[in-house]
């Protein structure tokens, strides 16, 4: 059902069901999938996919152009999974060249009002975006992260699983898995309890990854000679392999 003041441009693809509101603009390149819902005022242009029951609030944007300076009006996408929330005045833009052509989001996520999300981005499913939380270019962030209100993440920077970053918090390194990080140039605070307890973690899994943070982050041990400490006891949980191997892999140092 599209009200009667809505534009949409001939070439989009509308699934079952969509309901497209009041004065909203929907792109030629378009794909809204079954049951999607875009609000009074909104705009999805661009090549853009919405998966399926996904919401776009009005006024938000989605699927504009990057706000980079390199970009030269190249075809590029927004490809976003099912049941995505987008509220009011939330920003998403499309991808560069330079970073692959897409921005990328799961499934399941919540961008509450004003957040911004810019160019080549991946999202993983389950991540809950405070108000107005910004994230630069080609920022990695994966499942259940909780991104705070005001905060904002650096270019080229990974927020790894289960993490929480706090309000106001400015990320300028990766963020590893499982912590909660706080405060400008932010630091970690410990394990994020509340939230590996909601996701039915188990003691005994929390319990070893307690162990892995004091080693390092609480100990006198460099990265490198935690990642050894840690590498050389007895952890079992997949959790810990996990961190560490985020650690490893991570190209632009981690927050501590």
């Amino acid at each position: 059902m599209c009200h009667s003041t809505a534009v949409i441009e001939d070439g989009a693809t509308l699934g079952d069901g969509v309901l497209i509101g009041p004065y909203a603009t929907v792109g030629k390149h378009v794909t809204l999938g079954s049951g999607t819902k875009v609000g009074a005022h909104a705009v999805v242009e661009g090549h853009t996919t919405l998966g399926e029951d996904c919401e776009v609030f009005p006024h938000a944007c989605i699927g504009t152009i990057p706000q980079d300076l390199k970009y030269h009006g190249e075809i590029s996408y927004l490809v976003a999974g099912d049941r995505n929330v987008f509220r009011e005045f939330v920003t998403a833009n499309v991808g560069t060249e330079g970073g692959g052509g897409v921005t990328q989001v799961g499934s399941d996520n919540l961008f509450m009002a004003y957040c911004h999300l810019a160019h080549d981005c991946i999202i993983g499913d389950h991540v809950i975006f405070g108000n107005a939380a910004t994230l630069a270019g080609h920022v990695i962030i994966e499942d259940w992260v909780n991104v705070g209100a005001f905060s904002g993440v650096e270019q080229f920077r990974r927020v790894g699983q289960h993490a929480f970053v706090a309000a106001y918090a400015g990320a300028t390194k990766d963020v590893v898995p499982y912590c909660t990080v706080q405060g400008n140039h932010c630091q970690v605070f410990g394990l994020n309890i509340v939230g590996l307890k909601r996701r039915g973690f188990s003691a005994g899994a929390i319990g070893e990854l307690k162990r892995a943070f004091r080693l390092l982050f609480r100990s006198n041990l460099n990265t490198t000679q935690a990642l050894e400490m840690i590498s050389g006891e007895d952890f079992e949980s997949p959790e810990v392999a996990a961190l560490v191997e985020f650690v490893r892999n991570s190209e632009h140092g981690i927050v501590k």
